[in-house]
């Protein structure tokens, strides 16, 4: 069974195969290597950068969420106030017209009916006065419990933003690092390998709009969206890219469902929870297939094994079987 820098060797001795390297070139089996390590951290660039999109996502739901609660929060304080200057008056009103003792104002009293109806009014403000002493209680309860939510969510939101940070920050240094082992070779070598990709990905988008051109459409939205992505092979791979001339895997494949009028989210991991989990033999045209572990790439399952997708950067997009990375799922919309 092939590691993933195998499988990266086994590919780059296909792109290498017809270089022409001069004698006082290096020997071809380094090259072999230097190919296989520039395509292995450009994939797992592609791979943080999906996990930064699945942050991103997080991070909007989350913000979405703390507004909501925000907003909550300020209505609660707000009849919260307006409770307490109910009470107020309550105070004042009792203070103004408390005057004697209950049983001195019988005593003294004038008209004792007028007493007593006076003392149900006294009453109906006690029993008022009650309602609003436990709408305040009930109030406040209320407010310090979404306080306590709203300092949740803020916690949320900065781990998130830290999330995604960090897995930008990774996506680009193993991008840089690519780039840094090209720039350490030779002039002669870095052209060889140059070349070589550059034949590599034309003879993928030759055979990529071939199978495209003769491929058998299928009906309903699976069909639309496939057909949309096969209309962007050739595209070129660019982080968090969702088109119209630049794309990643999610962006692509999000795209491709808008189309058709199918919203998912622009992250795999997160289109992943969508729809219906299928197992590998249960395959269908139009089913969303997903790779590696933890899930970081995304295509469009085309039949015959083979599927549409934003490879990586350095890439475009292009038709590729789906047993060159590890399989990890697929769903159905």
């Amino acid at each position: 069974m092939f590691t993933r820098i195998g499988l990266y060797l086994a590919g780059a001795a296909m792109l290498l195969g017809s270089l022409s390297v001069p004698a006082n070139a290096a020997p071809s089996s380094r090259l072999l290597q230097i190919q296989a390590k520039v395509n292995y951290l450009r994939e797992a660039a592609a791979s943080a950068a999906e996990g930064a999109q699945e942050a991103k996502l997080k991070l909007a739901q989350l913000n979405q969420e703390l507004n909501g609660v925000q907003k909550k929060a300020a209505t609660q304080k707000r009849e919260l106030s307006a409770i307490q200057k109910s009470l107020g008056a309550i105070a004042v009103d009792q203070y103004i017209n408390g005057g004697y003792s209950a049983s001195l104002q019988l005593l003294f009293a004038a008209d004792p009916k007028a007493y007593l109806a006076s003392a149900g009014d006294l009453d109906s403000l006690t029993r008022r006065k009650s309602v609003e002493l436990r709408r305040y209680s009930a109030a406040s309860q209320k407010l310090q419990q979404t306080t306590l939510v709203v300092t949740d969510r803020v916690q949320l939101v900065r781990a998130t933003q830290a999330k995604f940070v960090l897995q930008a920050q990774a996506a680009q240094k193993n991008l840089a690092d690519a780039e840094k082992i090209l720039k350490s070779l030779k002039a002669s070598e870095r052209k060889a390998l140059l070349a070589a990709q550059k034949r590599a990905e034309a003879n993928d988008y030759a055979k990529s709009k071939s199978a495209a051109k003769s491929y058998k459409g299928i009906s309903g939205r699976s069909g639309k969206a496939i057909k949309y992505a096969l209309s962007q092979i050739g595209d070129r791979y660019v982080f968090g890219a969702a088109g119209m001339q630049t794309w990643d895997c999610s962006g692509l494949t999000m795209r491709a469902f808008a189309s058709a009028g199918v919203a998912i989210p622009h992250s795999s991991r997160a289109q992943f929870r969508y729809g219906r989990k299928i197992s590998r033999s249960q395959l269908q045209p139009g089913d969303l297939v997903f790779f590696k572990s933890p899930i970081s790439h995304v295509g469009i399952y085309l039949g015959g094994g083979r599927m549409v997708h934003a490879p990586r950067p350095g890439s475009r997009v292009k038709i590729a079987p789906i047993n060159q990375m590890r399989f990890a799922g697929a769903v159905r919309l």
